[in-house]
């Protein structure tokens, strides 16, 4: 069995046991990878993955001229974690729900550029998408962006929930060669940090159903 049999095998096994956790039944292949981190080089810096599955995405950034030891690999499927693990020693990989990012120990010698999510956040309550954001804007560095894709039509965050977080959507491209079919997002801060971070001292009310 080749690499990427198992791989898609694996993937279709995490698929099946808990299907709002997978975001597909299969990897995602080489356009959307290469759509998803065509604004990331080696200038980025550290950058931190949200459900690396199998690795396609940790791949292309290596691709880009990532370093090994300047990823951070966030899992929380452990069947996933320790294969990555494998894969990539010199990366760092944490297996935990990425709801609870704003505790990862970030110990990088470079900041965090940038955050790639590989995660279902159509399928997630809106309340962990914002502590998913919540926690990824935490690390990122002034003009650090989050690059999330979709197989919907729009961007899977709600307006109303960039609205309360400061933050701006920018779509990056879509990508037909992929099975399914799949768009990319940038999400950046549109205020200061301190706004940002003000803004997180009340609690998320009156935002409304994720309409996408």
């Amino acid at each position: 069995m080749t690499n990427r049999t198992a791989d898609a095998f694996l993937f279709f096994r995490a698929w099946l046991s808990a299907p709002l956790r997978v975001a597909s039944v299969t990897p995602s292949g080489r356009a959307l990878s290469s759509l998803m981190t065509t604004e990331i080089s080696a200038d980025t810096g550290t950058v931190i993955e949200l459900g690396p599955g199998t690795g396609v995405f940790t791949e292309a950034l290596l691709n880009r001229g990532v370093a090994e030891e300047n990823l951070v690999l966030v899992e929380y499927g452990s069947e996933f974690a320790s294969q990555l693990s494998d894969r990539f020693p010199a990366a760092k990989t944490v297996q935990m729900d990425a709801a609870q990012l704003r505790k990862l120990p970030i110990h990088a010698s470079a900041p965090v550029g940038a955050v790639v999510s590989g995660l279902p956040l159509l399928s997630m309550p809106l309340r962990k998408v914002h502590a998913i954001l919540e926690g990824a804007f935490s690390h990122l560095r002034p003009g650090g962006a989050f690059y999330q894709f979709t197989y919907g039509p729009r961007c899977p965050i709600a307006r109303p929930l960039l609205d309360r977080l400061g933050l701006k959507a920018t779509y990056i491209g879509c990508t037909l060669a992929n099975v399914p079919p799949a768009a990319v997002y940038r999400i950046n801060r549109r205020r200061t940090r301190r706004s940002f971070e003000r803004t997180h001292q009340y609690p998320l009310f009156n935002v409304q159903k994720n309409p996408f």
